[in-house]
């Protein structure tokens, strides 16, 4: 009995710890997108066709780089998190600290949100964390449809440039920056799907395959463009309504390619089946809450 309350506890530690990991790297997250934000908003205006002058310009900003600090330091605590706790605790864990990104906002960057805003971030936490929680992920390393991946890549990554050069050609500029964190999303996660089809070479045919594999150029490339894409939507957006669309198209592309390329199980049983259809609901109809009028542009001319 001593040996099994012992187990027990430690079990139950484990776990406190692997949420409490999980917690905290939601908030990192969001603190460093704020903080990109802030630092973005004061350096020069990025311009795509100055790609090196534009980086220059954003990285003299010590609150940018201190965002991209803070970043840096979230993307390690999953890994850990990941020794604690379950996989689906964690990402439930993640996706509903979207809400940290509302209280930062408020509380530490001095930001207003209205309660439409606050509804939308609310709905969007609460979509995510039933997608977290009813998405199945299979197997490690077990394999994926060349001809699924190829389409489904291309698809996004055209959806992305259109999204991308859409404020070159519309003259509703209170959308561009939620064009381009909605493009900037689709490129981070057409990146992460590279990079899981990577993973899988790896896995099969060993590392060096993998890094010989045209994937690794694709996530390279599109891990530069989307640097210079999420700091300009920034730049022209307000900050809740950017950073929430750049991970709700990060997510959801995620989501569906795993179904799609690495043949993710769809959820078992209807009430599962149904919180995922709930979930996919609520995101959409926060789409239509968080969003606000965009501010003018207060990044410096370049």
């Amino acid at each position: 009995l001593g040996t099994l309350f012992n187990g027990l506890s430690m079990n139950v530690t484990d776990l406190q710890l692997g949420v409490g990991l999980a917690v905290l790297c939601a908030f990192a997250t969001n603190l460093g997108f704020m903080l990109k934000h802030r630092g973005a908003s004061q350096s020069p205006a990025v311009d795509f066709r100055h790609p090196w002058r534009s980086a220059v310009g954003l990285f003299r900003s010590p609150v940018f780089v201190l965002g991209y600090v803070v970043a840096a330091f979230a993307l390690f605590l999953p890994v850990a998190e990941l020794w604690f706790g379950p996989i689906s605790i964690g990402q439930a864990t993640i996706s509903a600290g979207l809400v940290f990104l509302a209280v930062i906002a408020e509380r530490m960057f001095g930001l207003s949100l209205g309660r439409r805003q606050w509804t939308g971030v609310m709905l969007t936490a609460v979509g995510l964390t039933l997608l977290a929680l009813t998405v199945r992920h299979a197997a490690d390393h077990q394999g994926y449809s060349l001809t699924a991946l190829v389409a489904f890549e291309s698809g996004a990554l055209l959806l992305g440039v259109l999204l991308l050069a859409g404020p070159r050609f519309s003259s509703a500029t209170h959308h561009h920056g939620m064009m381009l964190a909605a493009a900037s999303g689709l490129l981070i996660g057409v990146s992460d799907i590279a990079i899981k089809a990577m993973t899988n070479i790896a896995g099969a045919d060993g590392v060096v395959s993998a890094l010989l594999s045209p994937w690794l150029v694709l996530a390279v490339s599109l891990a530069v463009v989307s640097f210079f894409s999420v700091a300009k939507a920034l730049q022209i957006g307000e900050a809740v309504p950017v950073i929430t669309m750049i991970g709700v198209a990060a997510s959801l592309l995620q989501i569906v390619g795993g179904i799609v390329v690495f043949n993710d199980p769809l959820p078992s049983g209807t009430l599962a089946m149904v919180a995922q259809g709930f979930g996919f609901v609520l995101i959409c109809a926060a789409a239509a809450l968080v969003p606000a009028p965009t501010r003018v542009p207060t990044a410096q001319p370049a």
